[in-house]
C-alpha cells in the first residue's frame, strides 16, 4: 500500500504526464520516433519536462536523449522493457547518406527538398555497387533484376527512416520527394568528431547508436553471463550494449 504518492511521482512529473499532450508523444517516442524541433508543441514539451520524462523512462531501462542538434529520442539499454528493433546495415548506409544531403549547399539550392532517386544515386557514388548488391543477394551477378531489388531495398530504408521521424513526405505519399530532419546525426558522429569513418561506427555500436548481428550477439552472450553470475555482483558492472531504434508495431 502506497502511504505517500509524492514518494513515488514528483509534482513536475505529474503535471506532465497529465497534460494532453503526453499521451501522443509517449507513443511516438516508444515506437521509436525522433521529436525534432519542428514539432513545436511536442519538442517544447519535451525541454520543459525533460529530466523529469527521462526519470520516467529509465523505469522501463531506456533514456530519454536530447541529441546535440536538439532532437529527442529514446535509446534503449539491453535490459529494456520496451519493445525494440534493429535497423539494417543498408538502412543505416542510406541515413548516412540523407546525413550528408543535410549538410550539403545543395539543400539549400533545392529548398531542402531531395528525391529517392537521389539517395539511390549517392549511394551508388559512395559505395562499391557489387558489394551493395551481394548486401541484397549473396548470389548478384549484377543483372538488371538485381539492381532493380536494390533500388526497392533503398526505397524500403527510406520508408523505414520516415517513420522514425528523420524524413518528411513532400506532396503525395508516393511523390518520392522529402525533406530531412536534424535527426540524421543519429548517423553522423563522424560528421561530428571528424574521426576515421569505421572508428566512428565502430563507436556508433559501442554506445548504442547503432547496432549490427555481430553487436547484438554480444548483447545476448552479456546477458547469459549475467544471469549466471552471484545474486551479489554489482548490475552496473554487467556489459550494456545498447541497440539503435525500436519500431514496434511497425507495418513494413
Amino acid at each position: 500500500m502506497i502511504d505517500n504518492l509524492q514518494d513515488v511521482i514528483s509534482p513536475k512529473l505529474a503535471t506532465a504526464i497529465a497534460n494532453p499532450l503526453f499521451p501522443t508523444v509517449d507513443s511516438l517516442l516508444r515506437s521509436g520516433r525522433h521529436i525534432s524541433t519542428e514539432q513545436l508543441d511536442n519538442h517544447a514539451f519535451l525541454m520543459d519536462f525533460q529530466n523529469e520524462l527521462d526519470g520516467f523512462y529509465r523505469r522501463y531501462n531506456v533514456e530519454l536523449i536530447r541529441a546535440p542538434e536538439g532532437f529527442f529520442y529514446l535509446r534503449p539499454k539491453a535490459t529494456t522493457l520496451i519493445a525494440r528493433s534493429v535497423l539494417s546495415e543498408l538502412e543505416m548506409l542510406v541515413g548516412k547518406v540523407l546525413c550528408y544531403f543535410y549538410l550539403s549547399p545543395e539543400r539549400l539550392a533545392q529548398q531542402g527538398i531531395f528525391s529517392t532517386q537521389e539517395v539511390y544515386d549517392e549511394l551508388l557514388n559512395l559505395a562499391d555497387e557489387s558489394k551493395l548488391l551481394k548486401a541484397v543477394n549473396q548470389r548478384s551477378s549484377g543483372s538488371d533484376l538485381d539492381k532493380q531489388k536494390l533500388a526497392e531495398k533503398v526505397r524500403a530504408a527510406i520508408g523505414r527512416l520516415r517513420r522514425l521521424g528523420m524524413i518528411h513526405t513532400v506532396g503525395e505519399q508516393n511523390s518520392g520527394k522529402f525533406t530531412i530532419s536534424e535527426s540524421v546525426f543519429r548517423f553522423g558522429a563522424e560528421v561530428r568528431s571528424g574521426d576515421d569513418p569505421l572508428e566512428a561506427q565502430a563507436r556508433l555500436i559501442r554506445d548504442g547508436e547503432a547496432a549490427t548481428p555481430q553487436s547484438l550477439q554480444l548483447e545476448k552472450q552479456a546477458l547469459t553471463n549475467t544471469e549466471n553470475q552471484p545474486e551479489e555482483m554489482d548490475e552496473e558492472s554487467a556489459v550494456e550494449i545498447e541497440e539503435e531504434f525500436d519500431d514496434a508495431g511497425e507495418q513494413e
